[in-house]
């Protein structure tokens, strides 16, 4: 029986997830649909709801919907908690939705096996406190890096994750405009929204020293400003969010599936294209 699976987003036409998800079925030998669904956060609950009336067993979050799909939850994975937000959901027998975020995963799988990189004792910016940002947090404090700064425009949405974080010791927000006071930093990660407008806030070159690495969670030309900005700075390496978007759906599809896809075929593939595409899923 073909399983059928989405990803719901807005907007979501750009997505690559059903491209992606289709290679894993062929690779796996499993028949599966995979769709996108394009909704508003205010009509979400109710698209969930006919997704799984149509036999929908397991789904994808991106933006702006991450947050939400964790309030729909009945259950959410200890990842998810810690995030406050789920990229991935799995339809219990009971008909109940249960929630997992793979973001985290994946962003630290790419950049250690893929680009090679000790993340320990970075010292880390983290640009946005959105759902995006909530979803790799967690999983750069694990990889053991050395400190995690959080900037946002306004302190409430930073002061409301590392306060979900739970680790003062490490964990600390500073308002965008504060940023060139702060020094120089080994790890950038770009999680911000801003940048599917073609808008980069502004961002002080002090922050980057020789060892830092840059990487932006969106891929194609939503990551151009940010990764622009990274090598005018001078950051010895950039990365932009397309291995973090393969990889997080190859975890997905072994929470669905029970099996982890290979990744580099893919990955080598869609790195081949040059697509007009927004933000990693």
């Amino acid at each position: 029986m073909e399983a059928l699976h989405a990803v719901f987003g807005h907007p979501v036409a750009h997505s690559l997830s059903p491209r992606i998800h289709a290679a894993f079925g062929r690779q796996a030998g499993i028949a599966l649909r995979y769709e996108a669904i394009d909704v508003e956060p205010a009509g979400f609950a109710a698209a969930l709801a006919a997704f799984a009336a149509r036999g929908g067993s397991g789904a994808n979050v991106t933006l702006p919907l991450k947050e939400a799909a964790f309030a729909l939850c009945t259950e959410a994975s200890e990842r998810a908690r810690r995030a406050g937000a789920v990229n991935t959901l799995v339809r219990g027998e009971d008909g109940a939705w249960r929630g997992d975020n793979t973001d985290g995963s994946g962003l630290v799988r790419d950049l250690t096996q893929r680009h090679g990189l000790d993340l320990r004792e970075r010292r880390t910016l983290l640009l946005g406190a959105g759902g995006a940002a909530r979803g790799v947090a967690p999983a750069l404090l694990d990889a053991g890096i050395g400190e995690l700064t959080i900037a946002n425009r306004t302190s409430a949405r930073a002061d409301a994750l590392a306060d979900a974080l739970g680790d003062p010791a490490r964990v600390h927000v500073r308002y965008l405009d504060d940023l060139a006071a702060q020094g120089e930093f080994d790890l950038v990660v770009n999680a911000t929204s801003a940048t599917r407008g073609g808008e980069l806030p502004a961002l002080p070159m002090a922050l980057v020293g020789p060892r830092s690495v840059a990487v932006d969670l969106s891929y194609g030309d939503a990551a151009i400003p940010f990764l622009a900005w990274a090598r005018a700075a001078g950051c010895r390496q950039s990365v932009d969010g397309l291995g973090m978007l393969v990889e997080q759906a190859a975890e997905s599809f072994r929470i669905w599936h029970g099996v982890r896809p290979e990744t580099d075929a893919i990955h080598a593939e869609l790195s081949n294209r040059a697509p007009a595409l927004v933000t990693a899923d």
